[in-house]
């Protein structure tokens, strides 16, 4: 799930100041402690290699996050694939991998128990 920010619904709009809300924005429910993270890929990036011997050969973290800039197609696990460029929030569920078609730069936060699982995985793989 994505959503550009002229499209998330404003909630205050006062001289000085704009809020704009999305509500039902992923499930927290269980995450246990968050991670903030910032990443920096290269164009042609795919990280679906690294992440071969996970459950579904797909990372099984959730992530929320904003795409500072660039452009990140995103694989699920029944298939579709959807694009986040530069000025989308997003959702990620577990069962995900990702691919960056523009160089990008992004945020996310993440339970950070499943994440580092995760992100420990890819570094054996890339020690391999």
């Amino acid at each position: 799930m994505h959503i550009a920010k002229q499209d998330i619904p404003v909630r205050i709009n006062v001289p000085g100041a704009v809020a704009r809300q999305k509500m039902d924005f992923g499930d927290a429910k269980g995450c246990g402690m968050i991670s903030g993270e910032y990443f920096s890929l290269g164009a042609g990036t795919d990280i679906a290699p690294l992440l071969q011997g996970l459950e579904g050969d797909l990372c099984q973290s959730s992530h929320w996050g904003y795409v500072l800039e660039g452009e990140i197609t995103v694989t699920y696990t029944d298939g579709h694939h959807e694009v986040v460029h530069g000025g989308d929030l997003f959702y990620w569920p577990p069962g995900h991998t990702v691919k960056v078609g523009q160089n990008a730069e992004v945020v996310l936060f993440s339970p950070q128990h499943e994440h580092g699982m995760v992100i420990d995985h890819m570094l054996k793989k890339m020690s391999a």
